[in-house]
């Protein structure tokens, strides 16, 4: 008898140790994130700091891979990859919040928000761009930028924050006025965000000055700008949890690791996801104080450029040569342009101040050129070419790719995200194990 009882209580005991489902939700999106950009991050963080490092997300305890491929092909974009994380939908390329035969389809933060949850939705990039529309939009195009605006107000949602909306400055000062009107407090820096947050009904969250996108993380203007991807977050938290709702739903898209990705800049991208992750940090804080109540998932949409660690015959890295890169491609682009009458001895001079290598050609630096727009892209990209081969890093392409991706899960109902499952798997796993029922939303325009 007694050995029953101890058994009963030992039960009892691990029982009440379970969630029965979470009530803090993160849901962060790494756009363009493969597992190269992940251990290539660790691997050059571990050349910076001299001593091995991890991302606070590949600790995590259950970890799976993810198709990505949409209804029309087995290459996604963002669109279409956006709406299957969010909606549990597959759609054909291009699409937001619609399946592939046009027909509107709900996402998880619209769930979220029918059982009482407060939601939040933030990125890098703009706030009406393909990921982050998809939780709350629904269009055939994902270049209706003015379009899929609207919807934020329709949605009606806590929290956004992240880039300016995408469109037009009369369009925006129109679309701010009316959410203005339906109770959002507009907010510009993290400073401006601290000072207004106790007297906001909801908020958006920009910089300083109006900008469709947060800074690189290794260009100087990121390290001057009083809004970063980490302060979002811990805006977005803050925000969240003081609605004193049933709980929250909280995306976050790291979503220049794509833009990098895309320029095939291999130092900018990993420093874009060393932000995404210091991000990640802000939220497993707050999972540390609300372990039995909070789920944390990381994943991505898709992956961009066909990242290679090592491409030659040597099996070696070179990762310190990546050390020398000080600004994106984007910005060493900018800093060749502006310099319009020169030399190309002071092209030069840029170009292995900021990159460490030396512009391509026997040329006399003493002659006088006029650099255009176009001669200081094509010399921006094949620094950034030259100081990746040097790292031995590869590219496959400037686009997506069709590979798996990976997913880090941690906290109450983790353990449902594991082996290999579909983008559309995750947003239904979700509500099923928070006990979300998603209807029609409807909502007046």
């Amino acid at each position: 008898m007694k050995r029953i009882l101890g058994t009963f209580l030992l039960l009892l005991i691990v029982a009440t140790g379970f969630c029965k489902n979470p009530k803090y939700i993160f849901y962060f999106i790494g756009d363009g994130m493969g597992p190269s950009h992940v251990r290539g991050t660790e691997l050059f963080l571990s050349k910076i700091s001299k001593e091995p490092s991890r991302l606070v997300f590949t600790q995590f305890p259950y970890t799976a891979f993810v198709t990505t491929h949409s209804a029309s092909n087995g290459v996604t974009d963002s669109a279409a990859s956006g709406t299957a994380l969010a909606t549990g939908s597959k759609t054909n390329n291009g699409c937001i919040g619609v399946d592939a035969e046009g027909k509107e389809v709900y996402s998880v933060a619209h769930a979220a928000k029918e059982a009482g949850l407060a939601v939040g939705i933030a990125t890098t990039v703009p706030i009406n761009h393909a990921t982050p529309s998809a939780f709350y939009a629904h269009n055939k195009s994902r270049n209706n930028y003015h379009e899929i605006a609207q919807w934020m107000l329709t949605a009606d949602y806590d929290f956004y924050a992240g880039g300016d909306a995408k469109c037009t400055n009369e369009q925006r000062e129109v679309l701010y006025s009316k959410a203005e009107e339906q109770g959002y407090t507009i907010t510009r820096g993290y400073n401006d965000y601290k000072t207004k947050a106790d007297d906001a009904e909801k908020v958006m969250l920009y910089q300083k000055n109006v900008s469709e996108e947060l800074p690189y993380a290794i260009d100087n203007e990121y390290k001057n700008v009083d809004l970063n991807l980490r302060q979002i977050t811990e805006a977005g938290i803050d925000f969240l949890y003081n609605k004193d709702k049933d709980g929250f739903f909280f995306m976050v898209e790291g979503g220049k690791i794509d833009y990098a990705s895309h320029s095939d800049d291999a130092a900018t991208a990993f420093y874009e996801v060393q932000d995404f992750a210091a991000a990640i940090e802000a939220a497993y804080e707050f999972y540390k104080k609300h372990k039995d109540e909070t789920l944390i998932i990381v994943t991505a949409d898709h992956e961009t450029g066909g990242l290679v660690l090592g491409y030659n015959g040597n099996y070696a890295l070179y990762f310190k040569e990546l050390t020398k890169q000080k600004v994106s491609v984007n910005k060493l682009q900018a800093m060749l342009d502006a310099l319009g009458t020169t030399t190309w001895g002071k092209v030069n001079e840029v170009v292995k101040e900021n990159i460490g290598v030396e512009i391509r050609g026997n040329h006399d630096k003493n002659e006088s050129i006029e650099m255009t727009s176009s001669l200081a892209s094509r010399i921006a990209a094949e620094a950034i070419y030259d100081i990746d081969r040097k790292a031995a890093i590869s590219w496959a392409s400037g686009n997506h790719s069709g590979t798996y991706v990976p997913l880090y899960a941690i906290g109450c109902g983790a353990e449902e995200f594991c082996g290999v499952i579909d983008n559309t798997d995750i947003p239904k796993t979700i509500e099923r194990v928070a006990k979300l029922k998603k209807e029609k939303f409807c909502s007046k325009r």
